[in-house]
């Protein structure tokens, strides 16, 4: 063998150790793979903790809501006051108290007087704003456990707790006096309302639509009473 090819021979292995050196990674391209790698176990948990957070977030404002929309489900729109609704589940518990406690309360029937000839002369939006300040007028002459509602049309009934028979009358008359006594002017025109209040003592065995009714006969009597 010449001389020649003995050099080319040598040369070879030095070429295929710089092919080998040149297809390695390097410690640059390695590293930020291992850095990632090294990331997701720690950001799972807080990314977790972060939706778990939210979540709440939104029960919470879910919550809110529905008790919004329930107290709504027992208003009456055009008064603030309790509706039919309302009032009946305020008139179960009542009556659950007293039979349990043996404790006193009324109910007051109230019947607006002269109201049909408002609605006929002026309109029924001078019905609906007299029927909305009665309701104000009735609400600031009770304490916070009473209960005010609007069963319908201008009827409004009134639960009254802890008072005697003499007691609930002399209520029902003063509020009559109430009404008779308070002016009612809008949009120029003044008119006058009245009012007639029966009134009945709860039982124990009583039920909401039988306290109603002797209520609403009560109060058929004094409006009778009270027509000139």
């Amino acid at each position: 063998m010449n001389r020649g090819r003995l050099r080319a021979l040598r040369r070879k292995p030095s070429g295929d150790k710089r092919v080998r050196a040149r297809a390695a990674p390097r410690e640059s391209e390695v590293a930020p793979a291992k850095s990632k790698a090294g990331a997701k176990p720690q950001a799972l948990p807080m990314r977790l903790a972060a939706e778990l957070d939210a979540l709440k977030e939104e029960l919470a404002k879910a919550r809110s809501r529905v008790a919004e929309l329930e107290s709504r489900v027992d208003e009456d729109p055009l008064t603030g006051l309790l509706n039919r609704r309302g009032f009946e589940r305020a008139f179960e518990r009542a009556l659950a108290y007293v039979q349990r406690y043996g404790a006193t309360a009324a109910l007051l029937f109230l019947d607006l007087d002269g109201f049909k000839a408002v609605n006929d002369r002026y309109g029924h939006a001078a019905g609906d704003w007299a029927l909305g300040r009665i309701a104000r007028l009735i609400s600031g002459h009770v304490r916070a456990s009473d209960v005010v509602a609007r069963i319908g049309g201008d009827e409004i009934v009134v639960l009254l707790w802890n008072l005697r028979a003499d007691q609930a009358e002399a209520k029902a008359r003063g509020f009559e006096d109430l009404i008779a006594d308070s002016p009612f002017e809008r949009g120029g025109k003044r008119f006058k309302l009245g009012l007639s209040a029966g009134f009945t003592m709860l039982a124990a065995g009583d039920t909401v639509e039988a306290v109603l009714a002797r209520a609403d006969a009560a109060m058929y009597v004094r409006k009778r009473e009270r027509r000139p």
